[in-house]
């Protein structure tokens, strides 16, 4: 009835053609949201709103945010194209266009910022030296979004030994539990966080193994059952051992 009413007085209501689009972008990109509409004439204006901020970006061709990332540009009036330059986290959201009719018309579209992993060094585990028997807990926190999976492997490709019973090539999980470490441990651990973002990262953690008490223990038994060994000689090949 509207529309036929409209029509008849030779004016035609402002309408959507196409939907806006959903956008997943990595920070830093640039990114272009485009609504599509037709009868817009002179009387009514396209703006468009950060729905979560409750934020009016533009209206019409004037950018009203003081966002200086923020843009707009038009197609003859049909296309209106919303430009967010280097976007970052805080952008991500829900965006509307819309258009000043009695009751407003909207469209809204969903931006995801995607961000690649990164490892905090601060928090994590660093190289580290450990007695022989004794158990190791070596952690690594990874940030991104969508959050970071976190695997742990050895650089030479043996097995983790996380006990006696298990063994893996690989152990998943932000901490890494090592119980009764022995020699056989020792080498470099690679932390490795991903999230479908590249690109993929790692972190290097060196675990040495400190078996001296038991060289000494082994030492000290060949002592006592080779008596012509001197203190001095024993003392010397303790320095060098």
């Amino acid at each position: 009835m509207l529309h036929l009413m409209s029509t008849i007085s030779g004016h035609l209501e402002p309408e959507f053609v196409d939907a806006v689009q959903n956008i997943t972008v990595p920070v830093g990109r640039d990114v272009k949201f485009s609504c599509h509409v037709r009868h817009l004439g002179t009387s009514y204006k396209v703006a468009w709103i950060h729905f979560e901020r409750s934020a009016i970006l533009t209206v019409h061709s004037q950018v009203i945010t003081r966002n200086p990332r923020v843009g707009v540009s038009h197609e003859n009036h049909r296309t209106w194209h919303l430009h967010l330059n280097d976007v970052q986290e805080t952008d991500r959201g829900r965006y509307l266009c819309q258009i000043n009719t009695a009751q407003a018309k909207t469209q809204s579209a969903y931006l995801n910022i995607v961000v690649p992993p990164t490892i905090e060094d601060s928090a994590s585990s660093s190289d580290v030296i450990v007695r022989e028997g004794s158990d190791l807990s070596l952690t690594c926190q990874a940030r991104g979004s969508p959050t970071p999976s976190v695997k742990w492997r050895r650089e030479d490709g043996r097995k983790i030994s996380t006990n006696k019973s298990f063994s893996s090539t690989e152990v998943e999980g932000s901490s890494l539990e090592l119980q009764k470490i022995s020699r056989l441990d020792m080498g470099v651990y690679l932390c490795i966080a991903s999230n479908g973002v590249p690109p993929t990262v790692s972190k290097r953690i060196y675990v040495s193994v400190d078996f001296s008490l038991i060289i000494e223990k082994l030492l000290n038994s060949q002592l006592r059952a080779q008596p012509n060994i001197s203190a001095s000689d024993y003392r010397r090949f303790l320095a060098f051992r």
